[in-house]
């Protein structure tokens, strides 16, 4: 077939950018053409709160990727729509994030379907953001009116695009498949040795952008407990921060526990993503909202135990108890279960059962549902 995916993409960064290159490979690994629409300009200045919005690597050299579309520009959408209704593409592929896209996304779909050949399908990260605003309201409708079915990387994320869709439109849910792109897993030793951290010590590690939602302060403040500082654990919170540090910084001063964190608080390139995720002995996300994330796929990859929060659609892809704990977003419950993990020696075991769990999440099963979608 021929298939084009409409989102994020190289030069931009992070997650979104990673899966909808990831998902375009394996659509090519199956034999299908593949053209990735991307943005010239993504976000206005005041929708992105970090230092840049471009990846320090360098381009894939096995993807086709073309910077057409403005988010800001309605004459743009037009034409865009226009471009791609004219090469007939059989399935059209938009990456859904947040409700400032709907309308360049929705109408760049009207545009498409005036071929009368395209099954236009929405990928959606997320129908609600985490951090929502007024147009949450009002602009989505806009978005899912213009689709022909739905694929969503939790039942939550379902339930929500359900609340818009209101001609019940075909929907399928399919897990987050696993981030196997960031190289292979390194030695314990190698990876303390490349970040200069001690092996003396045992790691949490806090992983990717941080924002309020994430619950990093929360996760600071179970580190205050003393029973993990007699465990002799430090924590490593390795990405940017999406707005005013001076909060957590604060906190880390008032609670005493500036030697027992590891600040690396830039951009993690791809190439560096092994040494943190094998350096750590368990992956934390003291989230207190969620729809799914990256995150859990990545150290899946890396076959590392996880504490998530009960909340979203994390304890669906984290059997308590055998691969990893959930708790609910309260500093204590998260304290008492990283002391649990590391009084109790739980990482052997843990990384045992993630071998046979990740099997669950292979980009394979994913192409399959959402071929449920485009062909029912």
């Amino acid at each position: 077939m021929k298939i084009v995916i409409l989102g994020t993409a190289y030069p931009y960064r992070g997650g979104l950018s990673a899966f909808n290159e990831r998902l375009a490979r394996e659509f090519q690994s199956q034999g299908h053409e593949v053209i990735i629409y991307t943005f010239t300009h993504q976000y206005p200045n005041f929708l992105f709160p970090g230092k840049t919005q471009y990846s320090p690597d360098p381009a894939p050299k096995d993807l086709t990727i073309y910077r057409k579309v403005n988010s800001c520009n309605p004459f743009n959408w037009c034409k865009v729509g226009r471009k791609i209704a004219r090469k007939q593409p059989d399935v059209v592929i938009i990456a859904y994030w947040m409700s400032f896209m709907a309308p360049c996304m929705g109408t760049i779909a009207r545009k498409i379907h005036r071929n009368g050949h395209t099954k236009i399908i929405a990928l959606v990260h997320n129908m609600i953001p985490h951090e929502p605003n007024i147009l949450d309201k009002f602009l989505p409708p806009y978005f899912v009116k213009s689709m022909d079915g739905f694929m969503a990387l939790s039942e939550s994320v379902v339930h929500d695009i359900e609340h818009f869709d209101k001609k019940n439109r075909p929907k399928r849910f399919s897990p987050h498949p696993i981030y196997d792109h960031y190289g292979k897993r390194l030695s314990r030793e190698e990876a303390l040795s490349l970040l200069n951290l001690s092996p003396d010590f045992r790691y949490v590690l806090f992983f990717g952008f941080i924002r309020s939602y994430k619950g990093l302060d929360l996760l600071l403040d179970a580190f205050a407990d003393n029973r993990l500082k007699e465990d002799k654990v430090k924590l490593i919170v390795a990405g940017e921060f999406y707005g005013d540090s001076t909060p957590y910084l604060n906190k880390i001063k008032e609670l005493g526990i500036g030697e027992r964190v590891v600040l690396c608080t830039d951009f993690i390139p791809d190439s560096e993503v092994n040494r943190y995720f094998s350096a750590t002995d368990i992956v934390a996300q003291p989230y207190k909202t969620a729809t799914q994330s990256g995150v859990t796929q990545i150290a899946f990859h890396f076959e590392k135990p996880m504490l998530v929060t009960n909340v979203g659609g994390l304890p669906e892809i984290v059997p308590d108890g055998k691969i990893g704990y959930v708790v609910e977003p309260d500093a204590q419950q998260i304290a008492d279960a990283l002391h649990r993990f590391f009084a109790e020696n739980k990482q052997e075991e843990f990384e045992r059962n993630i071998v046979e769990e990740k099997k669950k999440y292979a980009w394979s099963r994913f192409i399959e549902t959402m071929e449920d979608v485009y062909r029912p």
